[in-house]
């Protein structure tokens, strides 16, 4: 298993810089996240624009308490043109060697003064895409992006970009719960603030294959037997068996095509209150809170809801 996120997860959305009387309690809380992470088993997070609330400086010394890589392709340190963090990473799962990359959009700051751009220069996320693929693909049998474009952005690179097989979305925040997939790219993304955690189960057969979705093909199989099922009875006309068995026809030509590929099988599990805890993470969040108790009907100076 390999627990991957794209972005966003230190900070509350980002509205102004956070003034200095107010980071204390933010910079422990973006430690207690960490913290939490490591003892999640995360094997890779993404950089979010949100991420760099503090500026580049405070998330390279934040990446050094992460038992995880930080990983950002695209945006490099404007003084010495090197990658900010790792551009990727390789990993391993039964035989298959995976290669994981990460992008974050110009986008996003909308401002060009914007604080947590200072320092740091975001290069072509499709550019630095095509670079990628052609650099992983002799090195891996399948590539995953972790992209903090937005889910239009995200569509477009599937259409335009092949050779990455899955698509890990953030910063828009749409939750997937069918997820489409565009060329032989599977685009997974969740709602924000923590509310759902997502699996996907992949099945490889044929690593030069591309991936179908089971809730598809299973959709499919039960309504052709429910067309079947309606061919047996004696109620339906002449005319209406002949629709029914085209119908049939129609589907059983369409499971064809699932046929010597790859599938995947994905779930969304709200995270709700009857989710147990895990003791360790439970602990700190309560020594947190002590230690920084919060004002009803307040937050943290230069935080909104993230």
């Amino acid at each position: 298993m390999l627990v991957l996120d794209a972005g966003d997860l230190l900070f509350k959305k980002y509205s102004a810089p956070i003034p200095q009387n107010g980071s204390e309690a933010i910079v422990q809380k973006a430690y207690l996240i960490i913290d939490s992470l490591n003892l999640m088993g995360y094997d890779a997070m993404a950089i979010g624009d949100d991420d760099l609330s503090l500026g580049k400086e405070f998330l390279a010394k934040a990446s050094k308490r992460a038992r995880f890589p930080f990983i950002s392709s695209n945006v490099v340190e404007e003084a010495s043109g090197q990658p900010l963090f790792q551009r990727y990473i390789l990993k391993e799962a039964h035989g298959l060697k995976i290669g994981i990359f990460s992008l974050l959009s110009p986008d996003t700051f909308l401002d060009p003064s914007d604080f947590r751009r200072k320092g740091v220069i975001i290069r072509s996320p499709a550019e630095t895409a095509r670079d990628m693929v052609n650099e992983l693909g002799p090195k891996t049998d399948m590539i995953i992006l972790l992209s903090h474009l937005g889910y239009p952005k995200d569509v477009e690179l599937a259409q335009t970009l092949s050779g990455i097989h899955i698509i890990i979305g953030g910063h828009t925040g749409v939750n997937l719960t069918k997820p489409p997939v565009l060329k032989n790219t599977i685009i997974l993304q969740t709602s924000s603030k923590g509310m759902y955690g997502a699996r996907v189960d992949l099945n490889v057969l044929n690593r030069e294959a591309g991936f179908y979705s089971m809730a598809t093909k299973d959709s499919m199989e039960r309504q052709r037997i429910n067309y079947q099922n309606r061919l047996r009875g004696t109620m339906v006309p002449e005319i209406g068996k002949e629709e029914l068995r085209k119908s049939v026809e129609s589907i059983e030509q369409s499971l064809q095509q699932f046929e010597g590929k790859n599938s995947f099988h994905h779930s969304i599990v709200p995270l709700s209150e009857g989710i147990k805890d895990l003791p360790e993470i439970k602990k700190k969040v309560e020594t947190y809170k002590t230690n920084f108790p919060e004002k009803e009907g307040t937050s943290p100076p230069g935080e909104g809801r993230h």
